[in-house]
């Protein structure tokens, strides 16, 4: 028996359990995202479309800001924003109180036009170029993260431009910790191109001692993305405590979200519990403690809006939706499965290949997912959608990137307007 015969009541509420907290379903079968109606957020502003539950969000930010705060005092929580570059998002989290961890030139420019504190600033890369590292110390960044010898060659030559300041910076350690993770975004293991193993991590700790244009406040670790358990966490906070006594420790991210079914990540507070449980055990009592959460802050308040095209007959029928690979990579990328529901029909039905508009067979957004009764013309939300959507959004077979859409209280704004073919054009000098 299939979900589809099991009553409707069921298949919602198990389904809406995926989608952001406060999601309902109208009379009739309708889902409401932030008190919203999918049909007049389709109508409004056209599929595909990013909606962003902003109550949800802004509670997941203080369920960390303040669950951090009060197990480690002097902490800050900062946002991994390569997961949802987007200025209103920043400026929502920066005004939750969050600092900003920016990974290249653009995310640094948009977290500060956001109105994000310099101050409050973690700059990261594998491949800081110096225009990069010259915009973060010149933008007053308060962390910049050494990931390697050259970075601290670009920044002391940088520093002299700057007398009298000198740059706070954090040894990023890669302490061969492997969790269980998609390849693509494991980055603790021995090889990675992220950081420094701690034999070398020593080296760069004894010269930045020795320098008078660079402070060293202390380490830097982060061992993946998407991670399920908390073990890999502890390995990683013991780790950086066996490279001695700093001010500051960025114990990074990494929390997976509930993106079907069968995943149970755990809580944030059940995560927060586990990092500064280690912490108490091997940290220094008085240090800085910074954590940077990116998928599991934004992931969940996330939902995709599409609308099917063409439903295609067979023994697991196909369902063609507007949009795919070009505002969501991550099933190509990391092989992440979505679920997904007929959004005026919520929950149940039978199992169906979910598919995209692009020209690869590998623009599937998901296969089994259960579709009641989809027709051409259908809406279709796919939850789970607010991390790394918008961020790897691309202009593939001319697609023109999708809006996102703050939604909550029963009203709704549109914070990034969709691409338009004049857009796809406006670079193009030939």
């Amino acid at each position: 028996m299939t979900l589809g015969a099991v009553t409707p009541a069921s298949a919602q509420n198990r389904l809406l359990t995926l989608f952001p907290q406060g999601t309902a379903v109208a009379e009739g079968g309708e889902l409401l995202i932030g008190g919203c109606r999918v049909t007049e957020l389709a109508e409004r502003y056209g599929t595909p479309a990013l909606l962003v539950d902003e109550t949800a969000l802004r509670t997941r930010a203080r369920r960390y800001a303040d669950g951090l705060a009060a197990r480690w005092p002097n902490s800050r929580v900062t946002f991994a924003s390569k997961a949802f570059p987007c200025s209103a998002v920043y400026r929502l989290l920066a005004q939750e109180g969050l600092g900003m961890d920016v990974a290249g030139g653009g995310e640094l420019t948009l977290a500060l036009a956001a109105g994000a504190d310099p101050a409050g600033l973690v700059v990261h890369g594998n491949a800081k170029t110096e225009e990069e590292l010259r915009l973060a110390v010149s933008a007053g960044a308060g962390l910049i993260v050494i990931d390697n010898f050259d970075d601290i060659d670009r920044l002391e030559k940088i520093a002299v431009e700057h007398p009298g300041r000198a740059q706070g910076v954090l040894v990023r350690v890669t302490p061969d910790i492997r969790p269980d993770t998609h390849a693509a975004v494991s980055t603790g293991q021995a090889g990675s191109k992220f950081g420094l193993s701690p034999a070398r991590a020593r080296e760069a700790i004894a010269r930045l001692r020795g320098s008078d244009r660079l402070r060293l406040d202390g380490l830097h670790v982060h061992v993946g993305s998407q991670i399920l358990r908390t073990e890999p966490f502890t390995r990683a906070v013991e780790a950086v405590a066996e490279l001695g006594e700093f001010a500051v420790y960025d114990l990074g991210g990494g929390l997976g979200s509930r993106y079907t079914y069968q995943d149970r990540p755990p809580s944030i507070e059940q995560y927060l519990d586990v990092l500064v449980a280690a912490a108490r055990r091997v940290l220094p009592v008085g240090a800085r403690i910074l954590i940077e959460p990116g998928r599991s802050l934004v992931a969940e308040t996330g939902v995709s809006l599409y609308r099917a095209v063409t439903v295609k007959d067979g023994e697991q029928p196909i369902v063609a939706v507007d949009g795919g690979m070009g505002d969501n990579l991550e099933v190509s990328l990391y092989a992440q499965r979505f679920e997904a529901t007929v959004a005026t029909r919520v929950g149940g039905g039978e199992p169906c290949r979910l598919v995209g508009r692009h020209c690869e067979s590998g623009d599937t957004l998901s296969d089994g997912v259960l579709l009641r009764d989809p027709r051409p013309g259908d809406l279709i939300a796919v939850p789970a959608t607010g991390a790394y959507t918008y961020a790897l959004s691309n202009n593939y077979n001319g697609a023109r990137r999708p809006p996102v859409v703050f939604c909550g209280e029963g009203r709704s704004r549109a914070v990034v307007r969709r691409e338009t073919y004049e857009d796809l054009m406006r670079r193009d000098l030939a």
